[in-house]
């Protein structure tokens, strides 16, 4: 709370100061008066509410009546949230190759999910959606900016979700697209995860699915998720390595993204890391401020305390002239 008129308060310590001084001189004078030839008067209930309640009620009525004109005032402020930002589709492998424990202590799938949790809650203010591909691709959640849905359907991604065999590259960028191409947002962006090369898929070059995407200015970033020589699965079984490095490279480079490639947990979340500082959109903050007045607070109270007084001195503390 502040007040608009705070200078006002000063006058405060002024009418205590003169109330106390009144109160004390009233006391003197009793004091002198020679109350030897009047009878003994008993001290009840009404002679002290006579004594102390009129004087002290009209002090404090004149101290609430000071901070209503001193214009008390509830301060809110807050910003006000861009109304545009980046979109961003999130294009994550879950390919059985994505179980390979060459990740420690994760596999591919769970290191993946883990440093894009990071980047979500380093974001703000961009909407975010998620798309899942193996030998198909399938929306997870479409742009938003409920973070906390999107984190539990991140969580609950698993090895083999779409239940198809393959690498569908081409046409889960082609499927990312296509939930970005009307987006009014002032930059669209792809962040393609996968540890192998497209195999399956209607559209099975990725750079066809890049051509489409630069048409609507789209911006994708691929990170290659895998160790360089063979990684060991679950079952024990070791797999090659398969990732296309030269094809995500060109899928990056055609559309003005970069290429990573990340061979343990640290450096995918430095990826990610990167692309977040690399794609922030500076806005102006704007801060609205808006004011209440709260003057009714004080004055209410003295207003029902002064017409108190004065019913309280027509009736029952009524003295005769």
């Amino acid at each position: 709370m502040i007040f608009r008129h705070p200078y006002l308060l000063a006058l405060i310590p002024f009418i205590l100061l003169l109330a106390f001084s009144a109160r004390s001189m009233g006391a003197r004078r009793l004091a002198a008066i020679k109350l030897s030839v009047l009878l003994p008067v008993q001290e009840t209930v009404k002679t002290m509410l006579f004594r102390y309640f009129p004087f002290w009620a009209r002090v404090i009525t004149l101290v609430l009546l000071v901070f209503a004109l001193a214009r008390p005032q509830k301060v809110e402020k807050g910003n006000v949230p861009p109304t545009e930002g980046i979109d961003i589709m999130l294009c994550l492998d879950t390919s059985y190759s994505m179980s390979a424990l060459d990740f420690d202590p994760y596999n591919r799938l769970d290191a993946a999910k883990k440093a894009a949790a990071d980047f979500i809650q380093m974001r703000a203010n961009d909407r975010i959606g998620m798309l899942i591909f193996g030998g198909v691709a399938v929306l997870s959640c479409p742009l938003t900016l409920d973070y906390l849905s999107l984190l539990e359907l991140l969580a609950s991604t698993e090895i083999n979700m779409t239940k198809a065999d393959g690498t569908a590259i081409g046409d889960a960028l082609i499927s990312s697209v296509n939930h970005l191409k009307n987006s009014k947002a002032k930059s669209k962006i792809i962040i393609l995860l996968t540890d192998g090369r497209s195999n399956v898929g209607v559209i099975t070059d990725p750079a066809m699915a890049a051509k489409t995407a630069k048409a609507y200015d789209i911006k994708i970033h691929t990170i290659g998720t895998a160790t360089k020589g063979p990684a060991r699965l679950p079952t024990g079984d070791l797999i090659k390595d398969d990732l296309d490095e030269a094809t995500l490279m060109e899928v990056a480079d055609m559309t003005g993204g970069e290429f990573y490639r990340a061979g343990n947990f640290f450096e995918l979340q430095k990826i990610y890391e990167k692309i977040d500082v690399l794609e922030k959109t500076k806005f102006e903050v704007k801060t609205f401020v808006n004011y209440t007045d709260m003057y009714l607070l004080f004055l209410v109270p003295a207003l029902a305390l002064a017409a108190l007084v004065f019913i309280l001195e027509k009736t029952y503390l009524r003295t005769i002239p």
